[in-house]
């Protein structure tokens, strides 16, 4: 009798799956959930009650979460004074879930606007120090016409790339 082969990806992951490290990742999931509608998935407590893992997913994509762990080398955004990480969200509707992101407890990195890409494209950080971009695509352009707008663009110093 054969033994089932395991998959070397499990059914609903993907190739990259953003793993991201909270201060406090219980309320981390609570914020994710009111700002962009994600749903849980996992948690596993660990015996002292921060969160060993967890998972949820955002439009479809998984997202682990876990608790710092300083004593083990995992530090969250805000013990390393920031990230240069930005987690980019197409959506539907980009005014709407920047503002509800806001809502729920974000600020404002990079203000929401169209940019010559053919994005409405903003940054937020969340509360627990993650960058997440959130961008609605509102224009298919060539390569060539990006080209001419970014030049046009920083010409005139309208790029829209000034982070607050």
């Amino acid at each position: 009798m054969s033994t089932p082969q395991v998959k070397p990806i499990p059914d609903g992951m993907h190739a990259v799956t953003p793993h991201l490290v909270c201060a406090g990742a219980a309320d981390a999931i609570a914020f994710y959930v009111k700002a962009f509608q994600a749903v849980e998935l996992a948690r596993l407590p660990g015996p002292d009650g921060r969160l060993m893992h967890a998972m949820i997913a955002i439009g479809g994509s998984p997202i682990m979460l876990a608790d710092s762990f300083p004593e083990y080398g995992s530090q969250d955004p805000k013990a390393l004074n920031g990230t240069p990480v930005t987690l980019h969200l197409y959506v539907e509707d980009a005014d709407k879930t920047f503002a509800q992101a806001l809502a729920a407890g974000a600020t404002e990195k990079m203000a929401l606007q169209d940019m010559f890409w053919g994005d409405r494209y903003g940054i937020v950080t969340d509360p627990f120090g993650h960058a997440w971009s959130i961008a609605t695509h509102k224009q298919d352009l060539t390569p060539e016409q990006i080209a001419r707008a970014a030049k046009e663009a920083f010409a005139s110093g309208e790029t829209g790339c000034s982070a607050q």
